[in-house]
């Protein structure tokens, strides 16, 4: 069926992507930044936790920063509170007066215009981001900052995982980020990275003073400021067994705007504001990643209708055989099982294989990270559910992109 062939470059594409990736993750290099212990140099250190509505999840975010492993007199905490509507500001206040931390209120600007208000507070040599519902383990800052041992590094990052998932649907988020920690490891690697996650991040301060602060960059700050870096010619890394939680979406509609917002803001800012890194100057970024960014979301929607298509067709044409045949036959009726009876072709037997690539992914980020993730509940709801909703994001967010329209995501 030419539907079917259709399906084969896709497949295909999602097979070599994934077997690059694990080619990268045994490569030398790789190798040896894993291998790397926790720093040693204690650099002064701001940590910016930018809120919006974040009543229910600053105090726990602010307290694990409190509790970090690393010198009193070397570390700032500043909270921006970005014109909340809730009770956030009234709950910050409890901090004032703290010795290490900083307050600052302004109206709502949006997440960048938070995060300069930080940065400008401060005069660290290192300066952070940390997303108001995530949660840092005590030597997590400690083993990223080993990362700016090497000069060039502008911008350095941890492991990301879910804090407690319950249901199929966070659960499948959980899976995700376990391998988002694989991916995030292997890209730095060959610095090849797009984003430096808004749930922790580190900074070289010199460096943002030098290409500016954090924009609105089209939704998506963090994946500005990562092009913007690579633009500049400067390395993102990463250290995967410096770990930080965060919190899932927990219903559909929330987790839907979410990955619009990260995927249109993905391809408006690689396709309208940095064009330019589609170039061998830019090494994998330019050749690799940041095309296969781009045909990832064609390639989820094609697939998706084309195994629909594939299963209305199967239940027609069940439903056609059937009729005429006693409705007690179907009850009563046994058929041995057996191989000739599985449904095996090339294109299934690829899917099996691109699913099975995509689990040892899952597991190879778990054992980098030794995240404390439930593996084997949360792979299941990943093959189960991911299939079946992320066309809902990739759709909408490509249809966006196309017809120019802009959605608000709170």
């Amino acid at each position: 069926m030419m539907a079917e062939w259709l399906a084969y470059p896709f497949i295909f594409l999602g097979i070599f992507f994934e077997a690059f990736m694990l080619v990268t993750f045994i490569s030398r290099p790789a190798r040896t930044a894993r291998d790397r212990k926790a720093a040693t140099r204690t650099p002064s250190v701001a940590l910016i936790i930018p809120c919006y509505n974040e009543e229910d999840t600053v105090v726990r975010s602010t307290e694990s920063v409190l509790k970090v492993d690393y010198p009193k007199d070397k570390l700032q905490i500043v909270l921006v509170d970005d014109g909340s509507k809730d009770r956030t500001r009234a709950i910050m206040e409890q901090y004032r007066g703290h010795p290490q931390i900083k307050l600052i209120f302004q109206e709502n600007g949006g997440k960048h215009t938070a995060l300069n208000a930080g940065i400008a507070a401060t005069d660290t040599e290192i300066v952070g981001c940390i997303d108001a519902d995530t949660t840092l383990e005590p030597d997590a800052l400690r083993r990223t900052l080993v990362c700016f041992e090497r000069p060039k590094v502008a911008a350095a990052m941890s492991s990301i995982f879910i804090a407690s998932p319950h249901g199929i649907l966070e659960r499948m988020q959980s899976a995700e980020y376990t391998m988002g920690i694989f991916y995030r490891h292997a890209l730095c690697s060959i610095n090849a990275m797009y984003v430096t996650p808004g749930p922790f991040s580190l900074y070289r301060r010199s460096v943002l003073e030098k290409i500016g602060g954090f924009t609105f960059g089209q939704q998506t700050e963090d994946m500005e400021m990562a092009l913007r870096l690579q633009r500049a010619g400067y390395e993102i890394d990463n250290m995967p067994r410096a770990r930080v939680s965060t919190h899932a979406m927990d219903t559909l509609p929330k987790l839907v705007r979410q990955r619009m917002r990260w995927t249109s803001g993905f391809m408006r800012n690689v396709l309208f504001d940095y064009p330019d890194l589609f170039s061998s100057k830019y090494g994998s970024l330019g050749l690799l990643i940041l095309p296969f960014g781009l045909v990832a979301p064609i390639a989820v929607i094609a697939l998706f209708a084309l195994f629909s298509y594939r299963i209305v067709h199967a239940l027609v044409l069940a439903y056609l055989l059937r009729q005429g045949v006693p409705f007690t036959w179907h009850l009563f009726s046994l058929h041995a099982a057996g191989w000739f009876y599985l449904p095996i072709s090339i294109l299934s037997l690829l899917t099996v294989i691109t699913c099975v690539l995509g689990v040892t992914l899952v597991v190879v980020g778990k054992r980098l990270s030794n995240a404390p993730t439930n593996l084997v509940s949360d792979t299941i709801s990943y093959l189960l559910l991911y299939g079946l909703v992320s066309p809902i994001w990739y759709f909408r967010a490509t249809a966006d992109v196309i017809i120019g329209k802009r959605r608000g995501w709170r």
